[in-house]
């Protein structure tokens, strides 16, 4: 059976049976779709490095919990909506 390394509330690793339904990007805190056009090209133009800091979630309040904050480019309207006011967006979450 094929497992997946995910990130918990706790932004520590754990292993799931289920894939993710976001990536991110580890070391800038960001989470988006897993075809974000952003993270895509970002691994055609750098092979092998982003694939290092790369992360996965089994859902965006997980996510939120673990620290990270929406994609602007894939999530353009989640982004706008938590930058105006972050801890509104996240009580949406009960975080």
């Amino acid at each position: 059976m094929k497992m997946y390394k995910l990130i918990g509330a706790d932004g520590k690793e754990y292993l799931s049976e289920t894939p993710g339904e976001y990536g991110g990007n580890g070391k800038l805190k960001i989470y988006g779709r897993l075809n974000c056009p952003s993270a895509l090209s970002t691994i055609r133009r750098f092979p092998g490095s982003f694939e290092k800091i790369r992360v996965f979630f089994a859902d965006e309040k997980t996510a939120l919990a673990a620290g990270y904050r929406p994609c602007g480019n894939c999530l353009r309207a989640k982004y706008k909506e938590y930058m105006e006011n972050p801890d509104k967006y996240c009580a949406k979450f009960g975080l």
